[in-house]
């Protein structure tokens, strides 16, 4: 049941939204710079992206990162997964150990009903973003400012 982000998974999904937005090759240092990370450790982060298919490696002095075809329907929850692993992998969020199933802990039911709703979420959540929405004041606020 355990659910665990790294930065690697950050530094994924922020490189796939810089190649996106510049709709070319970058070079990785030129890419690791762009998403604030080390040349070294934006590798551990493409790599998987690589081996998903949806960005291109090519090497050379002409080389560097690619989309590899475009990323309309891939979720934050799909590059998650390629980059941590299956986020469900049968542990139990308390100990480091498979879940029971039956004689579960007390957050047994509260953590599996939070993580699907999480999970939802995280899948319904493009990589590309659409464009941010204006932030509409409450009416408590639009009441408070006349």
């Amino acid at each position: 049941m355990r659910l665990e982000v790294t930065r690697r998974s950050d530094l994924a999904v922020r490189a796939l939204r810089a190649l996106a937005a510049t709709g070319g090759r970058l070079k990785g240092p030129e890419l690791a710079e762009i998403v604030g990370a080390t040349h070294g450790f934006l590798g551990q982060a493409m790599t998987p992206l690589v081996r998903a298919g949806w960005v291109r490696s090519d090497p050379g002095p002409t080389g560097g990162y690619s989309l590899a075809g475009p990323l309309d329907d891939l979720s934050v929850l799909a590059v998650v997964e390629a980059v941590e692993g299956p986020t469900d992998n049968g542990r139990c969020v308390l100990v480091d150990g498979p879940c029971a199933g039956h004689g579960t802990c007390a957050l047994h039911e509260p953590w599996l009903r939070a993580r699907t709703l999480l999970l939802a979420e995280l899948d319904a959540s493009p990589v590309l973003e659409p464009a941010p929405r204006t932030p509409t004041a409450s009416p408590a606020a639009r009441e408070k400012s006349r």
